[in-house]
């Protein structure tokens, strides 16, 4: 059984340390302490549970920030847990009383938190996209597939008839497209994602059922400019069809010039120490290697690792590094 996701933000680290022991049976945990990424995080992440210790935050804005937690539909059904200081509850529940969906009371041990997690039945039973988007999937006449980068994690009625598609599982928009233009067709997908656009259009030939080719208009949208790798893509065909030869993905430039065009970066760089983490494992160095060089832990350098994966829409820190190299975003290392 596929486990819930649980974030907890909290700057109070032996208190996170002890929560994920007790809950990690049970929940895939997640820790932040900025409020600003766990936001991100969350988007992200979509958890089941989200749980805010506001006693380990002093500032009033800090608090401020927790409506960013319910301000989007995908966040809403998350189920918003916070522990704060007995005597705020009075001021705060009444102001907030739409956001928390419970309150956690000051002097609960991380044992009794950790149990109320564990039988809270009311965090989300759902899967964000069919929620928001599956009924209206399947009322369009046209092929419609919602992506995460280049895997395909959900599609209507009417593309699975006119792909003639059993198992839907695991399948890849690469799979509909010739061999010699995968690459550059997942190319131009990360440009798009990484692009500050929020939509894309052009024209290419797809592969449908009995090998025959269809032209078709492709456009592609994102969901948000917060959650950058996921976007839905709708085809609208036009033109005849044609016997499968040698042409298929000769529209490939075309598609490759749209994204190119959607692709400009807003200011995009690494941080200081994602730039050194870069350099080293340029260099070959394994994380254990890098914790000595830089001082820091293995556990940090796994998160800068996955924050580089992320940002640059990759699916391996080498395709990341390989992005880094060819946007003159890091200085090679000298030999």
């Amino acid at each position: 059984m596929e486990k819930k996701q649980l974030l907890i933000v909290s700057r109070n680290q032996e208190f996170v340390e002890k929560l994920i022991e007790e809950l990690s049976v049970s929940y895939e945990v997640t820790s932040e302490k900025s409020i600003h990424v766990a936001y991100n995080i969350a988007l992200n992440l979509l958890p089941d549970i989200i749980f805010f210790d506001k006693i380990s935050y002093t500032k009033a804005s800090d608090f401020r920030n927790l409506k960013n937690f319910k301000s989007t539909h995908f966040l809403t059904k998350s189920f918003l847990m916070v522990q704060l200081k007995d005597k705020e509850k009075a001021s705060l529940s009444k102001r907030y009383k739409s956001i928390i969906d419970e309150y956690v009371p000051e002097k609960m041990t991380v044992d009794q938190i950790a149990s109320k997690i564990l039988k809270n039945n009311k965090s989300k039973s759902f899967n964000y996209w069919h929620d928001c988007f599956m009924g209206l999937f399947n009322l369009m006449s046209q092929p419609i597939v919602l992506l995460q980068q280049n895997n395909i994690i959900a599609m209507n009625d009417s593309f699975k008839k006119t792909f003639r598609l059993e198992n839907t599982d695991g399948l890849k928009l690469t799979d509909f497209v010739n061999i010699e233009n995968k690459a550059k067709v997942k190319t131009s997908l990360r440009n798009f994602a990484r692009g500050k656009h929020m939509k894309a259009v052009t024209t290419t030939s797809l592969l449908i059922n009995d090998d025959k080719l269809r032209n078709a208009k492709i456009s592609f949208s994102k969901l948000s400019r917060n959650i950058t790798d996921q976007f839905i893509m709708m085809i609208d065909f036009s033109g005849e069809e044609h016997v499968m030869d040698e042409s298929i993905g000769s529209h490939a430039d075309q598609v490759e010039k749209c994204f190119k065009e959607n692709s400009e970066l807003a200011e995009f760089s690494f941080t200081k120490r994602e730039k050194e983490i870069i350099s080293l494992l340029c260099k070959g160095y394994k994380t254990k290697e890098i914790s000595d060089a830089l001082f820091i832990s293995p556990k940090t350098i796994e998160k800068h690792r996955s924050n580089i994966i992320k940002r640059t829409n990759s699916e391996t820190i080498l395709e990341s590094i390989i992005y880094a190299i060819n946007h003159n975003l890091v200085d090679l290392p000298k030999s």
